[in-house]
């Protein structure tokens, strides 16, 4: 029976992953202090599933770290506590940084002095690429296309740490890294585009699928309802990576981190799920059955047009790739809210 430890373990992604590991039977420690929006209804969950360990505690507890790992003896962490919105972070850069940047030192800190042989996997983000100014972009009646990058965006492309929270993320993603080179920790990088799926508590600045899915159900339910609001004019590309695809890259990686160590790779839906806001909301529009109302503000700043994750480099060193498509995904994830978010 292998040993996990989760940091920001009741939120979104790491309850599914705690969840995943739970059903194998391994022991589960999660860390968080549920500051976030739904991890607490998370974590009661999870323990209808199993008997995960809950320390309630943050990256920020030098002393809750030492002996969360001290006692935990972990075969591998996933280190996904963090703050994730980019608004957040231009409204209290300092919280931003803290948080992201010495919360992720303090714990490479407490894995090399107390858990060195432990699989590393940190969760990074797209904006470490910044705002992918020098991608030729064109665009169409619904979306922006990136004509040289058919695939998407790979690892080679350059780092440009835009907004606090890109330059948060993108210094924690270089320190799990340097790790790796300096002092040989296990350490690897996923940096992320949009996930997707159940128990992720979205809101108007984070979990943009699933905060556009409760809006269509909402109008559904009263087509007189208020237009919602999108930022810029619903061109923008990402692509949709569900949950469960995301759960998987992540055991894969914890099993066989002697393939990945001091790598970082972009993680994503893929070009086969890219999908537009616009797009989105023709999806939802077939699934419902229901016309969005909306209206548009401003860009919001340093925001990417166009970002998709080529998974070429994970999938030719783990033999990972996403297996659920954007509408079985975003379907799964309306049921899910349409239930209650329960």
């Amino acid at each position: 029976m292998k040993n996990y430890l989760i940091t920001g373990g009741c939120g979104f992604l790491g309850s599914n992953i705690a969840s995943a590991l739970l059903a194998k039977g391994c022991r589960v420690v999660l860390l968080d202090n549920l500051s976030r929006v739904g991890s607490a209804e998370n974590l009661n969950w999870l323990r209808t599933l199993g008997r995960p360990e809950f320390i309630h505690g943050s990256s920020l507890e030098v002393q809750t770290l030492r002996d969360t790992v001290a006692a935990a003896r972990p075969d591998a962490i996933f280190h996904l506590a963090g703050q994730v919105a980019m608004t957040t972070s231009l409204k209290d850069p300092v919280g931003d940084f803290r948080t992201n940047v010495e919360g992720t030192i303090n714990l490479l800190e407490t894995v090399r002095h107390h858990a060195p042989e432990a699989a590393f996997i940190f969760s990074s983000s797209n904006k470490v690429y910044g705002a992918l100014d020098g991608v030729r972009l064109v665009e169409s009646s619904t979306r922006y296309e990136a004509p040289e990058h058919p695939a998407g965006i790979n690892e080679s492309q350059s780092l440009d740490f835009r907004t606090p929270y890109g330059c948060s993320k993108g210094a924690a993603d270089q320190y799990v890294l340097e790790y790796a080179r300096t002092y040989g920790l296990n350490t690897a990088v996923f940096r992320h585009s949009t996930i997707y799926g159940g128990r992720q508590r979205s809101t108007f600045d984070q979990g943009w699928v699933g905060w556009f899915c409760m809006q269509a159900l909402a109008q559904k339910a009263n087509p007189a309802s208020e237009p919602f609001t999108i930022s810029g004019n619903g061109k923008q590309v990402r692509d949709l990576l569900y949950v469960s695809d995301a759960v998987s890259c992540y055991l894969a990686a914890s099993e066989r981190i002697n393939c990945i160590k001091g790598h970082a790779f972009n993680i994503g839906g893929g070009s086969n799920n890219s999908c537009s806001l616009l797009e989105l909301f023709d999806v939802l529009r077939d699934i419902l059955g229901v016309s969005l109302n909306y209206r548009c503000l401003d860009w919001r700043h340093e925001d990417q047009r166009f970002f998709v994750a080529d998974n070429s480099k994970i999938e030719s060193m783990l033999g990972w790739l996403p297996v659920v498509s954007k509408n079985d995904g975003v379907e799964k994830t309306l049921r899910w809210i349409a239930e209650g978010m329960r």
